[in-house]
């Protein structure tokens, strides 16, 4: 006949096993999450910070098209739009200036690309687990 015991002994091993696994495997997914959410936001500050830069690019265009007019110009061989290709330069740089501010927050926020929450839950799931382990702590005995 079979001791009691050991068969309880070892259908809560079995238990224990089985609920490790699972926190794993929910570790896991979670940390997959977070380095999708992460990555996704560093991908957005990527964009948002090219956009800028093709802003800024098309303003210094306009600011050399509007410097050359205005040289033109200072120069009295007639009236030229210069004004206007200013004005649209100075647009492009502050459209360029708040995509790279929403770029530089996009990727502050991103970096660096951690699990946080999937490493802080492993870091007390391990404390719990090895709690019961430490020395001089009394494990409650089962009833017989």
């Amino acid at each position: 006949m079979p001791d009691p015991q050991v068969s309880e002994l070892g259908h809560a091993i079995q238990e224990v096993t089985e609920k490790v696994q699972l926190l794993v495997r929910e570790e896991i997914a979670l940390a997959q999450a977070e380095m999708t959410q992460k990555l996704s936001r560093l991908v957005r500050g990527i964009v948002a910070g090219a956009v800028a830069g093709i802003f800024a690019l098309f303003g210094l265009v306009y600011l050399l098209h509007a410097a050359s007019w205005g040289v033109w110009e200072l120069l009295g061989t007639g009236n030229g739009p210069w004004l206007g290709f200013l004005i649209v330069t100075l647009v492009l740089f502050l459209l360029g200036a708040i995509g790279g501010l929403i770029a530089f927050r996009l990727i502050k926020k991103a970096t660096p690309p951690m699990p946080e929450l999937a490493i802080e839950e492993a870091q007390l799931i391990r404390e719990t687990v090895s709690g019961s382990k430490r020395p001089g702590t009394a494990v409650p005995e089962t009833p017989r």
